[in-house]
């Protein structure tokens, strides 16, 4: 960890600091959660659902300090020092100083230094894993024992759902005090283990409407987002955890892209109407409707969180032909070297000339960024809590 980490983390020598350093996952909701009933404690206006990606491309890794040598909290993200003000990052270490076990540690300030191997506020969950594993190392140091949700939650909502590998339900909950709005694992990874997933990056850049910002306008102006939470959302749940459950595919991907379209739906009902996907994440879903059709069953489904950038879900059996149509109909530059991550490419066949006519659609070359191959996450959260004396902070 210390030879990842950046050089705007460095410090000086520190005696007694209590450590913990820990990597935590992405989750792609496919039972989508927007729009909050309370700002302050991010209580959500609807339960979702979500499947936790493996680390193996899309984490985050976060390194917490706890001194009293220390004179002020502070963090770094990235590599650059950042305030440590916000508001959602104070309520996290406001909850764990509270749930302390560890009476050595009052009056202790903290370092935080957290990094992504993937965009940061690009519509690829980059706050839930960075939430999900500050609170994580932050409890490890301050020895807290309550539900890791219920304060993960408070940081950034769907980072509930990442304290938790496999498929994650975050229940929305009724009590005011949000005691009851809290993650819990539908089933493990091991439970399904035949489901992988592509991520198609149609763009890495910062996203123009934050999630925040686009859920408050939606809460304030969609009559579709009521009747989705009302009226749309419990059956859903109840047939998505079905589905789960008995292994359905067809149900589940049917279900996916449902509320994935949905979802949309309601940033277009939104005033102003809010657009997080491009043209390119429409001929995606264009693409993937077309090659369903052409099936005897879904073979693929999509799902967009707030951004460009294409989730798919897919069968094992399924992968090395749904490679060959992404790598047909989306292909890389001659500069883009670096353009398949996880991806064994051996085996991958060009796509047939009948499915290339049926579908009618003409390549668009460079359009994505890059493609990254994965699975569900058995494990959410890696760490290791030492106790390091003499301890330079953060050193690359």
């Amino acid at each position: 960890m210390e030879e990842e980490l950046s050089e705007g983390c460095r410090g000086k020598a520190m005696t007694a600091a209590k450590v913990a350093t820990c990597s935590a996952p992405v989750n792609i909701a496919v039972i989508k959660y927007w729009g909050k009933r309370d700002e302050k404690l991010i209580l959500p206006v609807n339960s979702s659902l979500s499947v936790t990606l493996s680390q193996s491309e899309l984490k985050a890794t976060t390194s917490v300090s706890v001194s009293k040598d220390y004179e002020s909290d502070r963090i770094w993200l990235n590599g650059k020092e950042e305030l440590i003000s916000n508001p959602r990052l104070q309520s996290c270490l406001q909850q764990v100083r509270e749930h302390c076990s560890d009476p050595t540690l009052a009056g202790a300030h903290v370092h935080i230094c957290s990094k992504n191997n993937f965009p940061t506020a690009a519509g690829l969950a980059s706050s839930a894993a960075g939430y999900a594993c500050l609170v994580y190392c932050l409890a490890q140091v301050y020895d807290v024992k309550c539900d890791l949700s219920l304060i993960a939650r408070q940081g950034s909502g769907s980072a509930c759902r990442s304290i938790y590998g496999g498929f994650v339900k975050w229940d929305a909950g009724v009590h005011d005090d949000g005691s009851d709005s809290i993650a819990v694992q539908v089933a493990p990874a091991s439970h399904w283990p035949d489901i992988e997933i592509l991520v198609l990056v149609v763009s890495d850049a910062k996203k123009e409407y934050s999630s925040t910002i686009g859920m408050q306008a939606s809460v304030e102006t969609s009559e579709l987002l009521k009747y989705r939470a009302k009226c749309v959302v419990p059956d859903r749940m109840t047939q998505m955890e079905t589905a789960i459950e008995k292994k359905d595919f067809q149900t589940f991907a049917k279900l996916t892209m449902q509320d994935s379209n949905q979802f949309h739906a309601i940033c277009l009902d939104t005033y102003p109407p809010i657009t997080y996907m491009n043209d390119t994440s429409r001929k995606i879903i264009s693409l993937m409707t077309k090659y369903n059709s052409l099936q005897d069953e879904i073979k693929v489904a999509y799902s967009y969180d707030a951004g460009p950038n294409a989730v798919l879900f897919v069968e094992s059996k399924n992968v090395p032909e749904l490679l060959s149509l992404v790598k047909h109909y989306f292909p890389p530059t001659e500069e883009q070297s670096n353009y398949f991550h996880g991806v064994d490419l051996q085996g991958i066949k060009d796509l047939d000339k009948i499915t290339v006519s049926s579908i009618g659609l003409s390549p668009s070359v460079g359009a994505l960024k890059y493609i990254i191959h994965t699975k569900v996450c058995y494990m959410a959260i890696f760490g290791s809590v030492p106790y390091i004396t003499n301890w330079e902070f953060m050193i690359t």
